[in-house]
Formats: C-alpha cells, structure tokens, sequence
C-alpha cells in the first residue's frame, strides 16, 4: 500500500513538473481555465454549488471544468491530477476528506497552480482563500435553535462525514453552545456521512437505544431527511429536528413542518465566489497556509423556521 501511494505521489509531482512547461508556453492564450472538483454531486447541496459556479463562470467567460469525486478521496486526486496535467490555470477543490486532499494541493502547488478551497478546507497544503460558510457559527446556531425548541431533555446528534472540516467545525460549534443549556443531555452523537440513507440506518438505530430522545441535529438537510423518515410521525411534532444546509428540500421540510429549522447557507453563492475569487487570484503568487491560519471568504448563515421560510 505505501509503495502504490508513493507511486501515485511520483506520478502527480512529474504531471506538475509538465504542467508548469505548459502554462509557460501557453502564456494564457486559451483564455481562463478553471477546475472545479467537488466531493460529490449526489447531494443537491453541491447540485447548487455547481450551478452558480457555471453561471459566474459562464458570466466571466471563463471555461470551467467540473468532475464528481463520488465521495472517492482516490477519485478526487485522480481528477485533480488530470487538471495539473491540463494545465489549468486555477483549482477550485471542495474535498472529500481534508487530510486525503492534502497531497493534491501540494502538488498544484508545485505545479504554480492556484487552489481555492469551497466549503471545506485541506488540513495542509497552500491554498489562496477557503470559500466556506461560518460552520462553527452555525454550529452554534443550531444547538441554539434545538435547546429553545426543546427546553430540556436528551437529543442526538446526526454528524457529518469524518474527515471533513465542516463535519468537524458544526460538531464544535454544536458542542460548544449545547454545554452551554445544562437542562439538555446529548444521548447519541453518530456520523451519518451527509447521507440520507445512512441518516435513515443511523437514526432508527438510536431510536431502539433512547426511545426518549426530544430532539435531533442533523449536520445537513440530507440527514434530517434521513431523520424525518426514521421519526415518520413524531418528525417535527413530538421530536424536533434542526438541519444544515438550506437545500430545496431541507427548506420544503422545514414549510411542511417535520424540520422545525433549518441552518441555511447559500451554496450557490459559495460557488460564484469561488469563482469569482479564482479569476481575480489567477496567476497571483500569494498563498496562505491552510495548515496555519489561511484565508477564509466567509458566507453568511441563518436561521430559517416555518414562519421565515
């Protein structure tokens, strides 16, 4: 295994050595070329993403590429691969799992390349600007909303896909503000992995060991989809359910009154900025350090009920 990974490190540091060449020689003359790799496209979250990538980059006359990592790390790091080899001239890369990215970004890296970050950041590696929405602050929201809904008594929480920031910034977020309600006590906490099916699996599951459970956070809309379908009739009644995202559906829930909130981001702002933020840094040599602090372009986030929707 570590023989076949370090082969795979030879082979995208030698496409980054042939890229660079390549972009010298072109000079630009092909226009802008941006790459944009998402995790995966099987959430309507990122559907959204993509769409407002396309149209700022239909907007700027910008010829944008865009794969589907399928939630794949290895999958993720062959596109990316590909997109040195191409030559592009920016790469916006939203990651399947923040530590598996990082040799992918090094390579761009070394291939001159500049990397934007959209909606979760690599643990390491240089990057110009992490396009995201206040997952922390969000985070916080949410407990926040769950506690005023339920008073006291025990929740569970439905958490994101180990390995992405996001994941790990709502769960802070969360935990930081839920210590905060000492009437409420949080009986499970499980990863789903953002998926609807998995959020099914998970949440009946936890129903059989805390049959008393009051309310429930789930790190994305697609979760509390998953949620809702496990509660059936005491979804948003007699167990109250916050989501994450503000997806079409997650909204159409929380309307329909089986979520009773809803932590709304806007992701098809975040990808026009990362866009938009991609063209303005092409060829500029300034990076920052996302193993530090790094620079964050940050998306407001709210809180949507019935009665804002």
């Amino acid at each position: 295994m570590r023989k076949a990974g370090a082969a795979v490190l030879v082979l995208v540091v030698i496409a980054a050595g042939w890229a660079i060449v390549d972009r010298q020689r072109s000079g630009g003359a092909s226009g802008t070329r941006i790459a944009l790799s998402l995790s995966t496209l099987n959430n309507p979250f990122f559907v959204d993403v993509r769409e407002g990538a396309q149209e700022e980059a239909d907007r700027l006359g910008v010829k944008l590429t865009v794969t589907d990592a399928g939630s794949d790390p290895s999958r993720q790091a062959n596109d990316i691969q590909n997109a040195i080899a191409r030559g592009v001239d920016a790469i916006v890369v939203n990651p399947v799992d923040s530590d598996a990215v990082v040799p992918s970004v090094q390579a761009a890296n070394a291939a001159g390349i500049p990397v934007i970050a959209l909606d979760r950041a690599p643990s390491g590696g240089l990057v110009v600007t992490t396009v995201a929405s206040d997952n922390v602050e969000g985070g916080r929201l949410a407990a926040r909303q769950l506690a005023e809904l339920v008073g006291t008594g025990p929740v569970a929480v439905l958490e994101g896909k180990p390995g992405t920031s996001a994941a790990r910034d709502r769960q802070t977020g969360f935990d930081e503000e839920i210590a905060r309600h000492p009437g409420i006590t949080v009986v499970a906490s499980q990863p789903a992995d953002f998926d609807r099916t998995k959020a099914l699996d998970v949440m009946s599951n936890v129903l059989q060991s805390n049959p008393d459970i009051r309310g429930v956070f789930a790190a994305n809309d697609e979760m509390a989809l998953g949620a809702v379908k496990a509660l059936g009739p005491r979804a948003g009644g007699q167990i109250k359910i916050v989501g994450f995202d503000g997806t079409p559906d997650g909204l159409a829930a929380v309307e329909a009154g089986t979520v009773n909130a809803d932590v709304a981001q806007q992701p098809t702002v975040l990808g026009v900025d990362a866009i938009r933020l991609s063209v303005e840094t092409t060829g500029d040599s300034v990076v920052a350090d996302t193993s530090e602090t790094g620079a964050v372009h940050s998306v407001p986030v709210r809180v949507v009920t019935a009665t804002d929707n």
